[in-house]
């Protein structure tokens, strides 16, 4: 029986802000697009803080871009966690917020595993092996 497979959409928000920044069918709005990354972001999105983090790094509002790579890595974001190992890396990043944030990023990350998502991984190894098998 083959079982229907659920997409998670981006939000709303999280569209218009990629239109708004690829300036498709409007014009280019810095304000509006940092406006829709808030709402993302507000919404729960770990990609849409990893971009506001990038936007406030770019205008050199450092110690709030670190906040939305802490906020990222907590909810498990890898992009965010990378971001904020650079930093420490970089001497920007204190070794205490490092530490804190490996700790948050494994809780978040460990509050994903299931039997099932296990399941479901090795399901899906198991059918690509088989289909490169089959090229």
């Amino acid at each position: 029986m083959i079982q229907p497979q659920f997409v998670e959409w981006p939000s709303s928000d999280t569209m218009k802000k990629e239109t708004i920044k690829l300036g498709e069918g409007v014009a280019k709005d810095n304000k509006k697009e940092v406006h829709h990354l808030e709402q993302a972001a507000i919404g729960g999105h770990p990609s849409a803080r990893l971009n506001l983090a990038a936007n406030e790094f770019e205008n050199g509002r450092f110690d709030r871009a670190v906040k939305h790579w802490m906020i990222g890595a907590k909810l498990g974001h890898v992009g965010s966690m990378k971001a904020i190992e650079q930093g420490f890396r970089g001497g920007m990043i204190r070794k205490e917020d490092y530490a804190a944030a490996l700790r948050a990023h494994q809780v978040a990350i460990d509050a994903t595993k299931s039997p099932q998502r296990e399941e479901a991984e090795a399901r899906y190894r198991l059918m690509m092996m088989n289909q490169n098998k089959l090229l």
